[in-house]
This record gives C-alpha cells, structure tokens and sequence, in this order.
C-alpha cells in the first residue's frame, strides 16, 4: 500500500507551535503567551478600550455625569466637617481644618475607589474573563486608571481650597505629593490584585474588601490629628502598628504637602507644637514604601498563578 499523497508545501496549513519572528515583530502570538504582569504596558490599546468602557458603563443614563466625582465627596466633606469640625469642635484646635480634613478625604476615597473596583474587576467583567482571551491583568488595572480619572477633580478642588488658605506650592510639597501617591497606588493595586484572585473563588472577599474600607477611614488620621493618638497610645505596640499603617503614611504625607505649610498653621505651630507630626516632613515614608512592594509583590504573585483559573471559577 502506498502511502497518501502529501499536499504541496505551500497549500499545508502552519505548523502549531510558537510564532515566527517576523509575526512576533507584527505583535502576533501564540495563544497564551503574554508578558503576565508587563501586559498593561505592552497592550496600551485594549487597555485604553477597557477604560472607556467601564467610564461609560458607570455613567450610562445619568444625567450629571463626572460631575459626581464632585457631588460624592463634597457631601462626605461637609457632614464629617459638621459632625467633627462644628460640634465636636476640632477646628478650632487645627486651623485650616477644611483642608486637612478633605486632604485625608482624597486619599480615603482614592484607595476605597481602587481597592473596591479592583477587587470587582475579574468578577465584573466575567463574560470578557471566560469566552475570548484577554490578559486578566489589564482588568485591575483599568480599574486604577478609572479611579485616578475620578480622583483628578477632588484634587483640583483640593488646590483651590489650600490656595484660598494661602497655600503656595514648594519642593517640600511635591516630593510629599510624589511619595504618597506612589506608596498609595503601589499599595493599593496590590491589594486589590489579591482581592481579585481571591474573589473569582470566594465572593465574600468583596464583602470584607469593603468593611475594610469603611473601617480604613478611621484608622487613619483622616478626621482628627495623629498627635491625638500619640498622647493615647504613644509607646506602645499599638503606636507602631498605627504608624507603620501605610495609609496612616499616606495621609500625613498629603497634610505635609496641602496643608502643614499654609500661613494659618505655620503661625500655629509657635504656639501649638501638637500641630507638628512626629517625624516630618516625610516621616516613615520608606517604611510606607517597602511595605507598599512587598504588598504589590504578594499580590501580583497570587494574581499570576490564578490566572489560569479564572475561566472555570466564573
């Protein structure tokens, strides 16, 4: 028996098995071969679809829009200034009290916005997750860029509000601005790669994610001074812990950079020293910064070796 005739080499269909150079220069790849936790930076474009996307998506039918990056925390702003500023009276021991507080308003709002949306963000985008291949990464990400969008009018209204204090922008201010936002997203996007491994298994992590948030409010000297808690519980485990807090960090770094220089509280720390926090300008900032990587570390290991699963888990 002779054996079957072979088509010619041209009309055989290609060989499985990986990519060509010259494909691979095309940006072709074999399937599931990615660049894992790179893949943000090498797929800009879908990364760039899936933030209009989830823009849309929150604002489809409503009527104000973006305007309610403004809405959402001027109502927080203004019941915890009433609440703790009028009638528990802490303005009137911290001048420029409507900017410290709404400088630890960011902050909060960034880190629950990020923490939260990333930890949906496999879960919500479930039909994309399991039917076609996208790099799981880009979704945790987006979700980052969605929140830092929605940050950047509290911001604004943050600057306008230390200018009419008086505020000028200084080098102090900008290294302190620089640092806390680097430890705050690096800290936060690897939390939220954690939460998302472990919410495509576990739906009650989003749950915790959220009570985590709440509770981060007050666990960080967002509404009253850190020498409050100095004189409470100063040099004790508990004091270390609370400084070594990452977000505790973070805040005190945005007073340092909006507020501790303004005229008002320059001029009240001659007769008030408590208004000093203990280590400035930038306290444990590096403290801040290695536990922020190792944090981003842990999560990007889990979120790499769950990767593969989450098509089944959904």
């Amino acid at each position: 028996m002779t054996a079957a005739a072979q088509p010619p080499a041209a009309d055989r269909p290609p060989a499985a098995g990986p990519s060509s150079r010259a494909e691979q220069a095309q940006g072709w790849r074999a399937p599931g071969q990615d660049a894992g936790w790179l893949n943000p930076l090498h797929e800009r474009f879908l990364l760039k679809l899936l933030v209009r996307k989830e823009l849309r998506v929150r604002y489809r039918g409503s009527m104000l829009g973006m305007l309610w990056s403004y809405v959402k925390p001027a109502v927080q702003f203004i019941v915890f200034y009433i609440a703790l500023g009028v009638f528990l009276e802490l303005n009137k021991g911290t001048p420029a009290y409507a900017v410290y507080l709404f400088s630890g308003i960011v902050v909060i709002n960034l880190f629950g916005e990020v923490f939260g949306n990333a930890t949906r963000s496999i879960t919500g985008n479930a039909p994309l997750v399991s039917k076609i291949y996208l790099p799981s990464q880009l979704f945790p990400w987006s979700s980052m860029i969605v929140a830092l969008v929605h940050f950047v009018p509290q911001l604004l209204v943050l600057v306008v509000g230390a200018l009419l204090f008086g505020w000028l922008p200084s080098p102090t201010a900008l290294v302190a601005f620089g640092l806390g936002m680097l430890i705050l997203l690096v800290f936060t996007m690897g939390l939220g790669m954690l939460a998302a491994a472990l919410n495509a298994a576990y739906r009650d992590v989003e749950n915790f994610v959220d009570l985590l948030v709440m509770v981060a409010t007050w666990l960080s000297p967002v509404l009253y001074r850190i020498t409050m808690v100095q004189e409470t519980i100063g040099g004790t485990i508990w004091w270390w812990l609370y400084q070594l807090n990452p977000l505790t960090i973070v805040v005190e770094l945005f007073h340092v950079a909006f507020w501790r220089y303004s005229p008002a509280v320059v001029e009240g720390v001659a007769q008030e020293p408590s208004l000093m926090a203990p280590g400035e300008p930038f306290g444990l900032w590096w403290a801040g910064l290695l536990i922020a990587g190792a944090t981003f570390a842990l999560g990007t290991v889990v979120f790499e070796r769950s990767t593969r699963r989450f098509a089944q888990e959904l």
